[in-house]
């Protein structure tokens, strides 16, 4: 498979629906026509329909994101869960045995379709189960490292994001000075959050583990889209899951633990990054929308993106985020 920095990078503009059933016609695959695109931003994905077999999901990266040994590297992980078996959906190994495909520039993976519902968190027992299945991905996330994926950390979530956010023109001119003095003290927040952590264990995780990637039916949880997986903390997997007043974050916290250290142990030294991750997602999300404004999709998704009115507000949640972070960690007195 050849690297993708060694590729022409094709633009998704070019990515017809005559071009994604070409694409998988060429694996074997014979579409009837149909086409439903999903909801992804950051890849093109689709439900396709076919005369004689159930409907399959086709993943078209997102040109030069990733590189295709650390796109391979997410199916492995994810094809250990299976062996394990974990209710993950992997890519499938078709004719040639790979499941990395190449058409016309782009890149791309088929799964099988599953369906379900959003996870009903407020039920009794939910979370709990949540919980033991994310222990279980966690326990084999942490056999061994990636080699080839990057880590969730500040470096890629905040000072990378920082600088690309500072070498363009984004941000106001009148909100650039109030914009970037609470980003540095944000940033600060996190490292002292980093500092009373301690040298915690980094392990392969899903990496956006929220409730739009766990489809639940009648049989249980299913975690979907490992697209961002990395290295990182364990309970980067864990705190997106929590929400509302402090009271039922630390109820939902130890539901969700009830479940999880049934398989894998969890180091509560972890909880002083909480406010510290969310700190960093927020960052790398405003970031991320500036480095894919020029994506048509993107203007016409997100068109309060770039207006006076997003930056204040970023302005105001990140004056939160410097106090939260210097508030006690969940469970403590």
């Amino acid at each position: 498979m050849t690297d993708s920095t060694d590729m022409a990078v094709p633009s998704f503009s070019n990515l017809s629906p005559e071009l994604v059933l070409d694409a998988l016609d060429a694996v074997g695959i014979r579409g009837d026509g149909r086409l439903l695109a999903l909801n992804s931003y950051e890849n093109r994905v689709y439900q396709v329909w076919r005369d004689d077999a159930p409907p399959l999901v086709a993943k078209f990266y997102r040109p030069a994101r990733w590189s295709d040994a650390q796109i391979l590297e997410e199916h492995a992980f994810v094809a250990a869960l299976v062996e394990h078996e974990l209710p993950v959906v992997p890519a499938i190994a078709l004719a040639d045995g790979a499941t990395l495909q190449t058409f016309a520039g782009f890149r791309f993976a088929v799964f099988e379709r599953h369906g379900g519902r959003a996870p009903e968190l407020e039920q009794p027992g939910t979370l709990e189960w949540l919980g033991r299945f994310i222990g279980r991905i966690h326990a084999i996330g942490a056999i061994k490292p990636f080699a080839v994926r990057p880590a969730l950390d500040i470096a890629t979530f905040g000072e990378d994001p920082r600088d690309y956010l500072t070498s363009h023109d984004f941000v106001p001119p009148e909100l650039c000075s109030a914009y970037f003095s609470v980003l540095e003290q944000a940033l600060d927040g996190v490292r002292r959050c980093f500092d009373r952590a301690g040298d915690v264990t980094a392990i392969r995780l899903h990496g956006d583990c929220h409730c739009g990637n766990v489809l639940w039916t009648d049989a249980g949880p299913h975690f979907v889209d490992f697209d961002d997986s990395r290295m990182g903390p364990a309970i980067q997997d864990l705190w997106m899951l929590l929400s509302g007043e402090r009271s039922d974050r630390v109820r939902q916290l130890a539901d969700l633990l009830a479940g999880y250290e049934d398989f894998h142990d969890f180091d509560v030294r972890e909880l002083h990054l909480v406010e510290g991750l969310r700190t960093l997602r927020l960052i790398h999300y405003a970031a991320w929308l500036a480095r894919r404004w020029d994506d048509p999709a993107f203007p016409a998704a997100f068109p309060w993106f770039n207006t006076q009115r997003y930056w204040q507000d970023r302005i105001l949640e990140l004056r939160e985020q410097v106090s939260l972070m210097d508030e006690a960690p969940l469970w403590a007195a």
